[in-house]
């Protein structure tokens, strides 16, 4: 490994995951920006990523821009990493907090997927939320009315979210 590849993988980051997570990287950046999509170590540590997302065409998000955080644990693959919005987002299927509620984070994980696949997912759960199991009543309540919609999302989105986030 070169040095930098040392240095990026961090302490306590075994090389499988390393090599892994260097390999989805490396994905990532080939498709660059595709589909509105792009992910980066944040810092030293090879387990930790900030994304980026473009809000969908055609949706209640279009033009917004979103950064969520990826935590990847010691057995990724095999579980899938903890993903959630650092940027306010109001949506069904996203807590105050920025959780995501979205089953292959989850249940539905397989080793399969990669951080292309969470992101193009959590991209389209932006277009298309899963109503019947909302994180956020107000959000699935107001879906269908889409002026009533954007009207609370652009109060939301201008508040600052507590926590230091």
């Amino acid at each position: 490994q070169s040095s930098s590849q040392q240095r990026m993988s961090g302490i306590g980051i075994s090389d499988s995951l390393s090599r892994r997570l260097q390999k989805e990287l490396l994905e990532l950046m080939s498709c660059s920006g595709d589909a509105g999509a792009t992910a980066f170590p944040d810092g030293e540590s090879l387990a930790k990523w900030t994304a980026t997302l473009r809000g969908p065409d055609d949706s209640p998000y279009e033009g917004d821009v979103y950064k969520l955080s990826l935590e990847f644990p010691a057995d990724y693959p095999f579980r899938g990493p903890a993903v959630r919005f650092t940027t306010p987002c109001f949506h069904p299927n996203v807590d105050q907090l920025g959780n995501i509620c979205l089953d292959i984070l989850r249940e539905k994980w397989s080793a399969l997927y990669t951080v292309r696949t969470v992101l193009l997912s959590v991209r389209a759960l932006l277009a298309e939320p899963n109503n019947s199991s909302p994180l956020n009543a107000l959000a699935a309540a107001q879906w269908p009315n889409r002026a009533e919609f954007a009207r609370t999302k652009r109060s939301f989105q201008d508040k600052p979210r507590g926590g230091g986030v």
